[in-house]
């Protein structure tokens, strides 16, 4: 498990065979960059974990939004999270003094998971041997390429998991197995829910999203809910975060009495009623992510994002996806009267539920 707080300095180890030749020297420090979002750090930890797997000796830190640290805190195998806001370095904040550490522990190799210009010049100025990240037609935001000493084409790879462990190649990683080595909380908030469905269960749906883009109305979400008792005897959850209970609300009152709302939760909460649901119902936004890095069947409802860039990656799951038809993909706000989402049915989702619990997704 992660720990949190100041940068160590790394121990370097010097790998010989039979004491005789020059040592060759392994790399025995990393250094991740992934800020955020939720979702993305998620998808960042099968690098990590490729990582881990590969080199189980080194040190292996990952410097992450503040508002992460929670998450990470349950990925096994990573020696320390480092919490890092840079909106701190403008105002001289604490951003500096972890810069400072990251500067003196001189890490073997710097890893750009993120590819936006502020994490590219963080990592070079973190001031590792080596800054790795992806190449100008693989990058946001181009000019990040030149933060780097070396990049890495991820190829053909389309998902942005795939991706990662790509980039991990530079370091000598081959894997391409995906693994989310998450230690499964049992937090109160989570306790109370399994306590509150019994041994029937439940499923989540979750009708917030950060972009109003990526929201399916909530009303279509209380009639999946309501179609799911009706047909399995299965009641609903409805997950929430910060600003979004009255979709929550919304949906429980569409849902024929199937559906309750419920409590605040933070990052761990999820987790563990995520890993305890029997199907999640969501959009493209973290608390989606995070039910499928725990292994919950997933039904993903996809409008401008691309779900083969960053939907489920369980061959199991199933993704209703309205991309193709989209005019304003990847754009926070639907420039249309009605966003391309909306034209997902409920029969549609109420359809892919069944399948996804029938195990035929």
């Amino acid at each position: 498990m992660a720990s949190v707080g100041r940068v160590p300095q790394p121990v370097r180890r010097s790998l010989g065979e039979g004491g005789s030749g020059p040592a060759v020297v392994a790399p025995q420090s990393f250094l991740i960059i992934r800020l955020g979002s939720l979702g993305d750090v998620i998808h960042g930890i099968p690098a990590a974990a490729a990582l881990r797997r590969q080199f189980p000796d080194a040190r292996l830190d990952w410097v992450v939004d503040p508002k992460y640290v929670e998450l990470l805190s349950l990925v096994e195998g990573l020696d320390r999270c480092i919490p890092f806001n840079p909106r701190d370095l403008v105002t001289r904040g604490q951003a500096w003094s972890v810069l400072g550490g990251l500067r003196a522990a001189r890490y073997d190799a710097v890893i750009d998971l993120q590819g936006l210009l502020k994490s590219a010049v963080l990592a070079r100025l973190a001031g590792g041997r080596r800054t790795i990240g992806f190449p100008k037609p693989h990058l946001r935001e181009s000019q990040a390429s030149l933060f780097y000493t070396e990049t890495i084409d991820p190829g053909n790879a389309r998902h942005v998991i795939e991706k990662g462990l790509r980039l991990v190649r530079a370091v000598g990683v081959t894997t391409t197995s995906i693994n989310f080595p998450l230690r499964i909380p049992q937090t109160a908030t989570a306790t109370k829910v399994a306590s509150q469905f019994g041994a029937g269960g439940y499923a989540l749906i979750n009708p917030g999203a950060a972009w109003p883009n990526k929201r399916w109305q909530p009303t279509r979400f209380g009639a999946v809910a309501a179609a799911l008792q009706r047909e399995r005897g299965l009641r609903s959850l409805v997950m929430w975060g910060p600003g979004e209970e009255s979709l929550a609300l919304a949906a429980a009152r569409s849902s024929s009495g199937a559906a309750d709302v419920a409590p605040a939760t933070v990052i761990t909460d999820i987790v563990s009623i995520a890993h305890g649901a029997k199907v999640m119902v969501s959009g493209d936004t973290g608390p989606l992510h995070i039910a499928g890095a725990v292994g919950t069947p997933l039904v993903a409802l996809f409008g401008p994002t691309s779900a083969e860039r960053n939907g489920p990656w369980a061959k199991a799951d199933v993704t209703l996806s309205q991309v193709a038809n989209c005019s304003c993909v990847y754009e926070r706000r639907c420039r249309k009267a009605t966003p391309c989402i909306d034209d997902i049915t409920v029969d549609a989702v109420a359809d892919a539920v069944r399948r996804r619990l029938d195990g035929h997704g």
